[in-house]
């Protein structure tokens, strides 16, 4: 507590004393610098511009000077060609110490004076390693040599000036500067620029799952000031060149200008650019001219491959390696040691020994001798047997049913082929809130308008209404009825009527619908039906409730309009309207306005709403007289109502599930957004019905701003208007002052919006803010100079339209703010308390409010009602630390924001931080943004040396999903970004407990255990060697033939250990479920070295009882080896048995298989082979000590003495 304290102080300090660090609010409403801005990556400036020119017309020279240096669109993937595959991957695998090594014994077994084996022997673990690593890496190269070969010879439509046509090309063969003409559901060949577009609006829809496995459609808009785009644009008279930014591996930046024939530059924008690998969509036809191709496109500057990261146990097996390297050597000493003094004491030995060479330098050979010796201490088959282990265990992790979303028919995904077995050693886990705790399917629950809250009660799943009846009926009621009404002639007859249909069409509306349906509000159905009464003007009788219904209107308005989602239908594109839809409203709205202008009860007058004058300005209606009657009223809109009631129900395609929930909630409310295009969007308004907007601008989501605005012409007062949402921290600091007049009113609403946001947030809402800016006409053109400046700039584009969009979004006008519900997903609850059984620590990294991260702390059982919470904020007015009642089971949880965790992280306090956040049980971030959450992990994962994991579903947890050991995406509803960057992808929470205390566990087991059982296997046989050292003078001699002693472990042994890595399970899964304490169950430095004693004594065992049993005898060296190179197989064999924790038909096929194939060489080795192994001869050796019942007792007695202590053990 006092450090939490000493931070608070601090901070506060540094706030009073330094204010120009920017923790300070601005007055006035204007931004200043806060500790964001020092985070924002700066763009790059490029070091040159890419010009690009037609390559045909009256550019062709200029073409023919540029088009030299960029390269073609030909792709090769591949790492090696037919001459360069033999020295390339050699090279590649001698980058292994490993390999370097065994070459290192091979060259040395050359040399004479130290030669242990005939010199091909030694080669063969070498050959046969490099043989199999480099079979496995020419079929992955070939493959990827046919996926480039298929890809390049694909055809598309590219003009040529020699026919003046369009003819079909291979894709290897269009270069910059191209024309391309393709279709629809035709992929891209190329990042090409959008020239023409068959849609008469000139955009284009594209689909890029191919690129970042998103599934939702891109709109792309055709590069203005070009002609119309009924009439396709000819190549031959483009006089046109483009000027961009050189080739960069942003998705979604893209800068620069084309400049036409008259000087006039246009800006150039990401949507204007088609990127290679998508599919164009509902378009019937676009062209476009290539800017970049081949490896130069995003598309293939984003393909990096398979990414590497490096495990701990990777590590740990490099620490054990290093170990048998100094027993190795120690052994060699021992054995170079003894053979000097041996030669020194028995200068007439019975061995074959150089009297010329001094004890000493004989010495000094034999150390050599013994290195190639006993090389096979060394495991070279252990890095290829663990990458087959691994392969194995993803096979079955993919395969898990557990792990499958029936949902959404996705499975998980092993995106790294080498980190399974750190599953198995998590002690930190960072979760993202949005869409990974969280269902990410965001339904409107409520909002707050004009600083008054109207909850929205949630529909049950089987009472929710069809939209289409929905819409019928309150079309109906607040449309028809009110416009019948006004019309004498049939105003009883046909309010009868539509009422009496509206009574017979609620009871059936009653069925199942999607998630986001909004079960409106009655009061704001009851104000908004105002605007449609006949009695308008007596309705409406004080300016306070003109003001709110301005602002009702408002915000419902700015939720239909205020996003970028795509509109379809089942049985139409995208971008289509209907014109016949809209020609029946416009002539009914036309002869409303008419009719009402002739009668003072029903005129719409500007006093509806004197504030804002938003929408009852009466010039704002068509002029002209209609020669419409009555009738033609009635007919037309019973006409439309027939229509209307069969027409598809609008889809909509929103980038983020935020947009698409505030679209269907202005739906709920007739505010329906119909369709759009580059230029205008068609809206339905309540009482108007569809309604063309003109979108002048929309300055898109940016995380540095944490908003995103469109700049309109309003359709009823011609105004231009600007619509603001975003997040409350930021909209709140961007809301004018008020003027004298109003002031009291408009403080009112800003206090009561601010206490509706923060119960919202208490309720674990998502919460957004609604605001607007009128722009007098002098201020709209001063900024758009500037804004088009900033759209043709080249350079510093992102930096000028960010400053631009600051510029403009100020002095905004507050409407209202939304509440959106985000459930968690299911058994979120009892996972992470799972994981904290486990202990496993679980911080929470969010961009959410404070107040919203608590109660989803709350709910998912991260806070307990015995924790006590810990708050750090710094702001103007710090708030107190939280405390619950005291308890002796008390933990910490630490709540910290954005701005103080900026604070945290810098270098004078990271060490108190790290201590404060390392001694509570939890930590929970609130307002991170992405850069401080990649700077969480790096800071627990380097100061703590702890094995982190990081998991997300968006592109803003990406840094923080690559900054840690393991990276987990979740496929969710904000793209494919989190899950392209992680190393595992899962579909739901939930499966983390199975990945990690089943899998996990399992892998990491299993890897420890085949790595320690390698390790026993080799020592143990080498220790053989050694102990025959003893008896023939330590000169290097063996008591087997050299193909035993190098296939032995490289062959004999080798398969056992890749079934028992792959299928062995030492506790259940059902019990690892149910106890996830025994998750951190793993190994220690003391169990390797309890692995070496016992190789040690079953070694000794192995040599010694051979030894007495024969001694006296008359058998020779080989003789003596054949019952101890049995005896040890079936040690190492059986030692493995014991060691199981799961024995199937698999086990006991491949140890048959083992036990037969080296029986079965020696057999024949002996049989045949005669000078096989000079200067020994083990013709007929093996097959006469089989023959003997001696031999199978040694074997029995030696292998049941060595595995005794085991198997009681």
């Amino acid at each position: 507590m006092e450090q939490l304290h000493w931070v608070r102080h601090r901070c506060q300090h540094m706030m009073e004393t330094n204010t120009e660090r920017g923790w300070c609010r601005a007055l006035h409403g204007q931004r200043i610098k806060s500790p964001l801005d020092s985070h924002r990556t700066p763009q790059r400036v490029p070091d040159r511009q890419r010009k690009v020119f037609a390559c045909c017309g009256p550019q062709q020279h200029d073409y023919k000077a540029v088009s030299k240096n960029y390269k073609c669109n030909a792709i090769c993937t591949t790492k090696y060609t037919l001459l360069t595959f033999l020295p390339m991957n050699l090279f590649q695998q001698f980058h292994r110490v490993a390999n370097i090594y065994f070459l290192f014994l091979a060259l040395l077994n050359w040399v004479p004076v130290v030669e242990a084996f005939e010199k091909e022997i030694t080669m063969i673990p070498l050959v046969l390693v490099i043989t199999v690593i480099a079979i496995k890496d020419a079929l992955e190269d070939y493959r990827r040599y046919l996926f480039d070969k298929k890809v390049n010879n694909r055809v598309v439509q590219v003009f040529t000036s020699t026919t003046g046509a369009y003819t079909d090309q291979c894709w290897k063969d269009v270069r910059v500067g191209d024309f391309v003409r393709l279709s629809c559901n035709e992929s891209i060949p190329a990042d090409m620029l959008l020239l023409h577009s068959s849609d008469p609006d000139g955009v284009c829809y594209i689909e890029t799952a191919n690129l970042d496995g998103e599934t939702n459609l891109k709109q792309k808009q055709v590069v203005s000031g070009l002609p119309l785009q009924q009439v396709e644009c000819s190549p031959e008279t483009f006089h046109s060149h483009i000027e961009c930014e050189n080739p960069h591996k942003d998705l979604r930046r893209f800068s620069g200008f084309i400049e036409h024939n008259s000087g006039v530059r246009v800006g150039l924008h990401s949507r204007n650019l088609l990127l290679r690998s998508c599919i164009i969509r509902n378009t019937e036809k676009v062209v476009g001219i290539v800017i970049y191709a081949g490896h130069e496109t995003k598309a293939m500057l984003n393909n990096n491959g398979p990414r590497y990261k490096r495990s701990k146990l990777e590590k740990h097996l490099n620490t054990a390696i290093l170990w048998c390297v100094l027993l190795l050597i120690i052994m060699c000493v021992m054995a170079a040691t003894g053979h000097g003094l041996w030669l020194r004491n028995f200068r007439e030995s019975l061995f074959s020994v150089d009297k010329d060479t001094s004890p000493a330098m004989a010495g000094f050979y034999l150390f050599w001798t013994m290195i190639i010796v006993l090389q096979v201490l060394i495991p070279i088959s252990l890095y290829v047997s663990i990458e087959i282990v691994k392969l194995g265990q993803i096979y079955f992790i993919q395969n898990d049913l557990a792990l499958y979303n029936e949902q959404t028919d996705s499975r998980i995904q092993c995106r790294t082929l080498n980190m399974t077995e750190d599953l198995g050693r998590i002690q930190y886990l960072f979760s993202d809130k949005t869409g990974t705790l969280t269902e990410n399917k965001m339904v409107f629950r409520r909002c707050s308008i004009y600083g008054v809250e109207y909850p929205h009660k949630e529909q049950g799943r089987n009472e929710r209404c069809s939209h289409s009846a929905y819409i019928l009926n309150y079309f109906f009621l607040f449309v028809l009825i009110p416009f019948y009404s006004c019309l004498s002639s049939c105003k009883c007859t046909v309010s009868c009527f539509l009422r009496t249909h509206l009574e017979e069409t609620d009871h059936c509306c009653r069925k199942p619908h999607m998630d986001k349906e909004v079960l409106p509000d009655p009061e704001i159905l009851r104000k908004m039906n105002i605007l449609c009464s006949p009695m308008l003007t007596r309705s409406v009788s004080d300016t306070s409730s003109c003001l709110e219904l301005s602002y009702i209107l408002d915000f419902f308005f700015a939720l239909a309009i205020c996003n970028t989602v795509v509109v379809s239908s089942a049985s139409q594109p995208s971008h289509f309207v209907s014109t016949r839809y809209l020609q029946y409203n416009i002539k009914t709205v036309q002869y409303i306005k008419n009719k009402q202008g002739q009668e003072k009860n029903h005129q719409w007058s500007r006093e509806l709403l004197p504030v804002e004058g938003n929408y009852c300005k009466s010039e704002v209606y068509l002029n002209g007289d209609s020669d419409w009657t009555e009738m033609d009223v009635e007919d037309s809109l019973l006409e439309f109502a027939s229509q209307h009631k069969n027409t598809d129900e609008q889809l909509y395609e929103a980038e983020s599930p935020d947009e698409g929930a505030l679209v269907h909630a202005a739906r709920a409310y007739h505010c329906t957004l119909r369709g759009r295009s580059a230029e205008r969007l068609m809206v339905d308004l309540p009482g108007i019905g569809p309604t063309s907007v003109q979108l002048l601008h929309i300055l898109p989501f940016d995380p540095d701003r944490k908003r995103m605005s469109v700049v309109v012409r309003h359709p009823l007062t011609e105004q231009v208007v600007v619509y603001t949402k975003g997040a409350d921290s930021v909209i709140m600091d961007l809301v004018e002052e008020p003027r004298e007049q109003g002031k009291e009113i408009h403080t009112c609403i800003r206090n009561q919006t601010q206490q509706h946001i923060d119960m919202y947030a208490r309720e674990g809402l998502r919460t957004l803010c609604i605001a607007k800016k009128v722009l007098e006409k002098e201020e709209y053109e001063t900024w758009l100079n500037k804004q088009l400046l900033a759209e043709s700039s080249v350079e510093n584009q992102q930096e000028l339209l960010l400053d631009s969009a600051q510029r403009l979004e100020t002095n905004l006008t507050l409407l209202g703010a939304t509440g959106i519900v985000d459930r968690l997903q299911e058994d979120v609850p009892e996972t992470i308390e799972a994981l904290q059984r486990a202990g496993i620590r679980v911080w929470v990294v969010t961009g959410d409010k404070q107040e919203t991260a608590i109660n989803i702390a709350h709910a998912c059982r991260l806070l307990n009602t015995n924790d006590q919470l810990l708050t750090s904020n710094i702001s103007t007015d710090l708030p107190p630390v939280e405390k619950s009642s005291p308890s002796l089971q008390t933990s910490f949880i630490l709540v910290i924001d954005g701005r103080t965790l900026d604070w945290a992280l810098k270098k004078e306090l990271s060490d108190v931080f790290l201590e404060l956040s390392s001694s509570c049980k939890a930590l929970i971030c609130c307002r991170s943004t992405p850069l401080q959450k990649s700077q969480v992990v790096q800071l627990i994962r380097n100061q703590l040396d702890v094995m982190t994991l990081a998991v997300g579903d968006g592109a803003n947890d990406v840094s923080m999903i690559q900054m840690a050991d393991v990276g987990i995406g979740i496929c969710g509803q904000e793209g494919m970004q989190a899950v392209m960057s992680s190393d595992f992808a899962i579909s739901r929470f939930k499966h983390l407990g199975k990945l990690l205390f089943v899998h996990g566990h399992w892998c990491y087991f299993r890897l420890a255990n085949m790595i320690h059982y390698f390790i026993y296997k080799n020592v143990m046989y080498v220790n053989l060697l050694f102990w025959y050292q003893f008896f023939c003078g330590f000169s290097g001699s063996v008591m087997t033939n050299s193909w035993v002693l190098i296939c032995f472990n490289l062959i004999f042994t080798s398969v056992p250990p890749l079934i028992y890595g792959i299928l062995d399970q030492d506790t259940p899964a059902d019990t690892l479920m149910k106890h996830p304490e025994l998750y951190q169950a793993g190994f220690t430095q003391s169990m390797f070295w309890i692995t070496v004693l016992d190789a040690f004594y079953q070694s000794l065992v192995c040599f010694f009882l051979p030894y007495f049993a024969l001694k006296g005898s008359d058998v020779g060296e080989l003789a003596f080896g054949s019952p101890i190179n049995a005896s040890a197989l079936l040690i190492i064999l059986l030692h493995q048995v014991i060691e199981s924790n799961t024995l199937t038909w698999i086990h006991m096929v491949v140890l048959v298989f083992s036990v037969g194939l080296y029986f079965g060489f020696v057999l024949l080795f002996s049989l045949f082979c005669v000078c096989c192994s000079p200067p020994t001869n083990p013709l007929g050796v093996e097959i006469r000590q089989m023959s003997e019942p001696v031999f199978y007792l040694i074997c029995a007695l030696t292998t049941v003495t060595a595995l005794l202590p085991s198997f009681l053990s």
